[in-house]
């Protein structure tokens, strides 16, 4: 029988130089999901508190959400991001603490937005229950 070789799938991702972005945080009743792009939207990292290491009820919590940013900033400083614009989206506790770890973590927040959808007047509800 011949062996399989396997190959390495490695790609080095070109060194991009960015210095300014913006971070999308979607804060759920679950989990906190940001996403890290750069002006134009493209999108350079991401990270949520369960890639932090967090699992189950934990990850809904703002320590998860500060552990999950702290990676981020991280990632964001060696791209050379100094500034970035904060979206934030949903009613998760964790919408103030990753503001607060992005805030420890040095980097400049020029703008803080909240886009969370908000429905005028939507679908039409359900009957009431009858017992």
């Amino acid at each position: 029988m011949a062996k399989r070789q396997i190959r390495s799938k490695t790609i080095k991702k070109a060194e991009r130089k960015v210095t300014s972005g913006r971070v999308y945080v979607t804060a759920t009743f679950n989990n906190t999901l940001i996403t890290l792009t750069d002006t134009s939207g493209n999108t350079l990292a991401w990270g949520t508190s369960g890639t932090a290491g967090f699992k189950g009820a934990r990850r809904a919590t703002p320590y998860a959400a500060i552990s999950a940013m702290e990676k981020l900033a991280q990632t964001a400083k060696g791209f050379g991001m100094s500034a970035v614009e904060v979206y934030i989206k949903g009613p998760g506790s964790g919408r103030d603490a990753t503001i607060k770890a992005l805030r420890g973590a040095g980097i400049n927040i020029t703008m803080i937005a909240d886009i969370t959808p908000i429905p005028h007047n939507g679908p039409r509800p359900k009957k009431r229950r009858r017992v």
